[in-house]
This record gives structure tokens, sequence and C-alpha cells, in this order.
């Protein structure tokens, strides 16, 4: 015990820091996380990838994180005050998302949900800026290419020819900028490739994005959302193994027959007294030499703990990886309505946060500003000043998918009341539902001229929709008819006309 764990004792006060009895093997590491994550993150994705390819909560909870965090996909709603050029631009960028993938295997909304796998699964991701030249053909001369985190080597770590630090594989300038990455230029663990194995390319940091989610300062890699529940994953999978052999043991009962022992047991057995199985069959009756009997195997069984055990530890399992228990074990029956109401506000808290501050603000925004570039340098798309008010130009929102409710009609009035109160308005309503109100308002106008031009009327009567109804001003109120035979001169109502 060194002099301040000796002081820490005389003095007292946080239990945590004491080296008493309860905390004797508690040893735990002084070491940063990069130097933690160098040791250990290669076995730790590693192990991460293993469990999403052979565990079942563990592809559950990548493939829930993904549809949740991106969904359709985060898309942008550029807010030029111009409207003509604002629908070019969303119907450019839309017409260049399917062209978005270098490898030509999805969408830029399907490399998003690449993207939020990879972060779950490795902790980070890279995502290559592939210039092309205008005669490639492309609606803008722009491609995206998506490296793992294998492809940037941890151990790569030293001094540059040009003087600049390398650290895990990423190289940073005097004043701590990051520069450059030092990727392999082929996986190192793809056998079927093996031209070119280990042979290290730098390409410069302006072409590469980084998709990181850091939890603690300095950190400069990423760590797999599946490390604080490897373990537990593995071992409960081992524990499911071994009851379904148990069962199956179970499940093949044997009998045993007891016989009294022979007057010689050292004379050697005749065909017809040596021992052989008995097969029976439902309602038989089986006779036994005098002196047998029958004694059926009882294997153990697992009793009524396997569905508790199993519940608590998925639990520990779900709050080490942030997702829902019925995401994680496709669950539904353990919960009533309000309590999974409560689980899912919590749980798209948390997502909410993640989608703005690192998918949109790490890949979005800088692919956003790439492409725009490049579409107004190549001529596909006419921005006037843009050189100057690039900045203005630059803004959108980008709007993830809506999620759904279990009850959305009580949702929907809820929405309703908060926007006849003023509590809200129609933009941010349709905003939250990820769509454009403009463009919603357009799509609306252009239905209802075409329900008049055909005798159509869908709007509910009452709705908002039907617009506001003219309320007379009190001089134009009626009189009330005392005179009889005036009641009778003053033409009826339209509904009692014949």
């Amino acid at each position: 015990m060194n002099w301040r764990q000796r002081l820490g004792a005389f003095i007292g006060g946080f239990d945590a820091g004491q080296h008493h009895r309860r905390l004797r093997g508690f040893q735990a590491t002084r070491a940063h996380v990069n130097a933690l994550i160098a040791a250990a993150g290669p076995d730790i994705t590693a192990r991460a990838r293993w469990l999403v390819r052979n565990n079942g909560y563990a592809v559950n909870a990548v493939e829930s994180w993904a549809a949740n965090t991106v969904g359709d996909g985060i898309k942008p709603i550029s807010k030029l005050t111009d409207a003509a050029r604002k629908e070019e631009l969303q119907r450019l960028w839309l017409a260049w998302t399917d062209e978005a993938d270098a490898e030509g295997l999805t969408d830029f909304y399907g490399l998003q949900r690449r993207a939020a796998r990879e972060v779950f699964l490795a902790g980070e991701v890279f995502v290559r800026i592939r210039p092309r030249r205008v005669e490639d053909g492309l609606t803008v001369p722009l491609q995206l290419q998506m490296l793992p985190s294998e492809m940037l080597p941890l151990h790569e770590t030293g001094v540059a020819r040009n003087g600049n630090a390398i650290r895990q594989g990423i190289e940073f300038d005097r004043i701590g900028r990051r520069v450059a990455y030092h990727f392999f230029r082929r996986h190192p663990g793809d056998s079927t490739d093996p031209g070119l194995s280990g042979e290290i390319v730098r390409v410069p940091a302006s072409e590469v994005i980084h998709v990181i989610d850091p939890v603690e300062g300095g950190q400069l890699r990423g760590v797999s959302k599946l490390a604080p529940a490897i373990v537990k994953l593995f071992l409960l999978d081992q524990y499911d193994d071994a009851e379904l052999d148990r069962k199956k043991v179970a499940a093949m009962y044997a009998m045993f027959v007891t016989s009294p022992a022979p007057e010689n047991p050292l004379a050697p057995l005749d065909d017809e007294e040596m021992p052989s199985g008995v097969e029976i069959s439902p309602g038989q009756i089986v006779r036994l030499d005098p002196g047998e009997d029958v004694t059926v195997g009882q294997p153990a069984d697992s009793g009524a703990t396997y569905e508790p055990f199993q519940y608590r530890t998925l639990l520990q399992i779900s709050a080490a990886l942030g997702i829902p228990y019925p995401y994680l074990a496709n669950d539904m029956v353990k919960g009533n309505f309000s309590n999974s109401r409560l689980a899912l506000i919590e749980f798209r808290r948390r997502v909410s946060a993640w989608q703005h501050s690192v998918m949109v603000y790490q890949l979005c925004r800088p692919v956003y500003a790439r492409w725009l570039d490049l579409a107004v340098l190549s001529g596909a798309l006419a921005l006037p000043g843009y050189e100057a008010e690039r900045p203005r130009m630059l803004a959108a929102d980008w709007l993830p998918t809506k999620w759904d409710w279990v009850d959305p009609l009580k949702d929907a009035n809820a929405e309703i009341a908060q926007i006849e109160a003023g509590l809200k308005s129609r933009t941010q309503a349709i905003a939250e539902r990820g769509y454009d109100a403009e463009q919603v308002d357009r799509e609306i106008a252009a239905e209802r001229d075409r329900e008049r031009a055909l005798g159509l009327d869908f709007r509910r009567p009452g709705s908002p929709a039907q617009g506001v109804q003219t309320v007379p001003l009190e001089d134009e109120v009626s009189e009330p008819i005392d005179d009889a035979d005036d009641a009778e001169d003053r033409p009826l109502p339209d509904e009692d006309q014949p």
C-alpha cells in the first residue's frame, strides 16, 4: 500500500476509494482509453462480430439499433428561400442518393444504416469520399466508399516522414489536427483478396469521414457498444446449449433391469442369457423373471429457475447495450402499455441525441457539403452567388424517420390539440414526421384541386381541412320575427327549399 492509499485509509470519506476487505480484489487500471483500445480493441471487435453472426440476441440488438437510429434514412430539407431552386436541389439530391454507394449495393440511406451497424459493432466506421470524373455519367460526380474499423491499423504508431505524429493509424500535425489516415490497402482478414496484403496507403483527412461515438475525452478510436455485454452474451449462449443438451437427454430416457446374481458368476453366459435391450410400446405388459426389477432413469431438470434466470440476465444485457428488453428479446409479454411507453421514451431520447450528435454532425453534413460543392462546380445545379453565400445555402434540416407509437390515434389527437392551442406549428409537427412542410402543403393543394375537378371531397366534417367557418357579425344577425305575416313572406332556408 503506497502513501496515498495509507492516507486515504486514515482520512476515510469515500468507500469507493478505500482498499479494505470488500474492495481488496478491485484493482482498476489507470491506463488511458487509447492504451486500452490498442491492447484489447481488435479482440473486442472480433468477438462482437462473432456474436452478431452466431447469437440471436446480439444480431437482434444491432438490427434494432440500426432500424431506430436510421430507419428509412435521415433526410435533408434545404433552407433555401427560393422555392424553385429548393425544389430543383431536392430533386437532384434524391437522384444522387441512388448513386452514392461506390460498391453499387445500396443508396445513401442504406449507407447510413450500414454506418449505424458498424458503429454499434466496432465503435467506429470510415467513409472515404470518392470524387469522380464528369464523364463517369453520375448525376453529381461523387461517391462514397465505406471502410470497416479493421482497415485502419491500431498498431500504426510513430512519426511520419514529415515529422507529424501517427497515433493508432491517424496522422496529426503540430497543433493536433487530423491531416491523414494510414489505411491498409486490403482488409487484413480477407484471404480471398491476398493482393498487396499488409500494404498501407496514406489518405488525406479531407477525403475521409470518421464516424465515431467517443465516450472519453481524448479518445481516438471507437469501442464496440457490445463490449459491456460480450461476456454475458457468450456465457448465456453456453448455458442455453447446456440446457438443450439436458432436455435432449431427458427426452431419451432409459430403463434399467436389475437381475439376481447368477449361481456361478464366473461361468460364461450363453447367447440366450446375454443381456439385451427391451423395447416397449404403449399399453404393453412386460413380464420379468423372478428377482428382476426395473428402474427408470430420471435426469436432472432445470426446474422453475430457468425462466427467471434468463429474464434477469437478459435485463442486464439490455441495460449494457442500451436496448429495451422487448427489442432485444422480441418478448412483448412482460410489460404493459405504460411501462413499454416509458421505456420507449427513454430509448428514443438516447437515439435522438445520437442521431444529431454523431450521424448528422459527423456523416450527413460533411457529405451534403461536399455534394453541393461538386454539384455547383460540375454545373449540375445552378446557384448564383454560391461562393459568397455558401454557409447560408448549405443550411438544411436533417429529419429522421418518424417513430410510430402503439396508440397513434391518441398521439394524433394530442398533436392536433397542441397545434390548435398554439403550442406548436404545423411546420414543426410535419418536420417531426420527417417531411418538408412546404412540400406537404403543395401536395395538399394539388389534391384539393383534383378533388374539386372530380367532384370529390374526402375531408371529415368539422375537420380543420374544411376551412374556417364564417361567423356572422352581431349587426348582420337577423332580428327575431314577431309578426307571423312577415314570417310567411320571408324565404325559407336553402335546406327547406323544395
